[in-house]
């Protein structure tokens, strides 16, 4: 079967504008999350796309048409997802189960005296209400893919609070004590507070930290 070549798109301003704002997107990551196109009148021309709050976002001037919309939008998630994925290389954020396995110990042995040993530490692709997940009786814990593009230290909280939970398998005090050495804890709260408030209004992501199952 032949491939079909995508239209070449035409001078910005002819066509059919959208609307203006954040509207979702037809195209999404290949994770299959959402994509929020923003049209915005201070944007005169070119396009950007990058991540905010854990969603993948396309800034496009107001007068760009639908029809070029969709030429652009997909040539723009690309590009944002390859330089996610460059730039997640960089920073040392493990995109592999082996990876996160060896950042969960050295979390471990840092925060925690090593007294969490984790037996199974995995990324999941079916954990779309929670950021991470705990069975403490088999020390396994699952990271939601959603996680993937924040920040290394987001990344390193929702590990560390996994990690926590094999420990005490509530939020008790005793829980946030042993947290309390994590130097981003109350920065990493707050940027996951923002993209679950983001999730809620159907944008994209998971809307809690974590479950606890016995």
């Amino acid at each position: 079967m032949a491939a079909t070549k995508a239209p070449r798109p035409g001078t910005i301003g002819r066509g059919t504008p959208g609307p203006l704002g954040d509207s979702i997107s037809a195209h999404t990551l290949s994770t299959g999350e959402p994509v929020i196109v923003r049209r915005t009148n201070r944007r005169k021309s070119g396009l950007s796309a990058f991540f905010e709050s854990g969603r993948a976002v396309i800034a496009v001037p107001a007068r760009l048409s639908v029809e070029d919309e969709s030429y652009w939008v997909p040539h723009m998630v690309a590009k944002l997802e390859q330089g996610a994925k460059q730039q997640r290389g960089r920073r040392g954020i493990p995109t592999s189960d082996a990876a996160l396995m060896e950042r969960a110990t050295l979390l471990s042995a840092r925060y925690l005296r090593s007294q969490a040993a984790p037996e199974s530490v995995r990324w999941v692709t079916n954990q779309n209400s929670r950021w991470g997940s705990a069975t403490p009786a088999r020390k396994s814990i699952r990271i939601s893919h959603h996680v993937q593009g924040m920040p290394d230290w987001v990344v390193d909280y929702v590990l560390l609070h996994e990690l926590s939970h094999l420990i005490h398998p509530d939020h008790s005090p005793a829980f946030w004590a042993q947290m309390a050495g994590f130097p981003h804890l109350e920065r990493a709260k707050a940027f996951l507070e923002g993209a679950s408030f983001a999730a809620a209004r159907n944008f994209s992501g998971a809307t809690d930290i974590d479950d606890v199952e016995q």
